[in-house]
């Protein structure tokens, strides 16, 4: 008897993107089970992949290319995603990620002060002259530490000093800003921002203190940032620096929400705009995964949320690793890349062939 598969994991970061880690799945289960009906929704959490988990879930979806300015000045040839029309999105919705136009593998070196979102702002801004209903903006691979501030200055926003000068680009100038204004509209639908950090703006648990260091930043960079990001949360006072995810993507997260966005957990958004709850509970089966599964997995991350909201249907979970110490209770059949490979450098050089072997199993063990 035929079976409705659905197969719904993240990317294994590093090694294979979720769209290909779906379709890799997805021929192994055909492989045993070649009758069964299998929709591919692949996952994201508002970071990398979230693009083309889009592209590849939703019917229609339509690729808009656009050229900006890329973290470090130089220009960036990319795309924003045009979803069809929906109720509460009568003329679509733009789907823009934050590391395809100012993202930290854009640079050719490291610019803990000096990199920004502008280029984020203008894809953001193209998706709005098409006239979209609505934006979401996926946060993730960050390689600055301004705010935001990039990102609202190519929207038409004003950061000035107090001479009425234009401030530098980047987290360091912002140190020297006396105004932001000019914010503009948000689209009729709202701005959806997208993460899976709960960070907020400031302080030790900050947008500076936890994720420059991955930027370049030194201690004493760190700190200039942190002053910096302070200083701008007196300049945006409708927006609140503790709320969990301001800290995003180098406060990308607290200049989204200066503008009026609504922060949210990356992966229960994408969820519902590629309708995965729907299809999971109606399914004979789901697979989900990740790179890496252990014990921080349960909180927030794909598989975890994936579990949840297919509800009595049985989940079957494959990730490059399984910690010894992580919660597969969630699972009806769990199984590591790195078991079936041999070894990790196995596993992490040819992912698409042990996930078709992941999916030939579970295809044999659950269908």
């Amino acid at each position: 008897m035929s079976r409705t598969i659905v197969v719904a994991p993240d990317s294994f970061k590093g090694t294979i993107t979720a769209s290909d880690a779906a379709a890799a799945v997805a021929a192994g289960w055909r492989d045993a089970r070649p009758d069964d009906d299998i929709r591919l929704l692949p996952m994201a959490d508002g970071g990398e992949g979230t693009l083309e988990a889009f592209a590849t879930a939703v019917p229609g979806a339509e690729r808009v290319p656009v050229r900006v300015i890329g973290p470090d000045d130089r220009e960036v040839d990319t795309f924003w995603l045009r979803l069809p029309p929906t109720p509460d999105a009568p003329d679509g919705t733009a789907i823009v990620e934050l590391g395809a136009t100012s993202g930290i593998e854009l640079l050719s070196e490291l610019r803990p002060l000096a990199a920004h979102t502008y280029g984020l702002g203008q894809a953001i801004a193209a998706a709005l002259a098409a006239g979209v209903s609505r934006v979401v903006v996926g946060l993730g691979s960050s390689a600055s530490t301004d705010g935001g501030t990039g990102m609202l200055r190519a929207l038409g926003a004003q950061v000035r000093d107090d001479l009425g000068a234009d401030v530098p680009l980047g987290g360091a100038g912002l140190s020297a800003a006396a105004s932001v204004s000019a914010l503009p509209p948000l689209p009729a639908g709202g701005v959806r921002a997208l993460t899976d950090v709960t960070n907020p703006l400031l302080g030790r648990r900050g947008a500076a203190a936890v994720f420059g260091p991955q930027k370049g930043a030194t201690p004493d960079d760190v700190a200039a940032l942190d002053g910096a990001l302070a200083h701008l949360a007196t300049l945006l006072p409708d927006a609140d620096p503790a709320t969990p995810g301001a800290g995003a993507a180098g406060g990308t997260g607290f200049g989204l929400l200066a503008w009026g966005a609504i922060l949210e957990p990356g992966s229960v958004a994408v969820a519902e705009l590629i309708g995965l709850p729907a299809a999971a509970v109606a399914a004979s089966v789901v697979i989900t995964g990740e790179g890496s599964f252990d014990g921080q997995s349960a909180a927030g991350k794909v598989p975890a949320y994936v579990a949840e909201a297919a509800g009595p249907t049985p989940v079957a979970l494959v990730a490059g690793r399984i910690a010894a110490d992580a919660d597969t209770s969630a699972f009806a059949a769990s199984l590591s890349l790195t078991d079936l490979a041999g070894s990790p450098e196995a596993a992490m050089a040819d992912p698409a062939t042990w996930l078709w072997e992941a999916g030939r199993r579970f295809a044999r063990e659950l269908g």
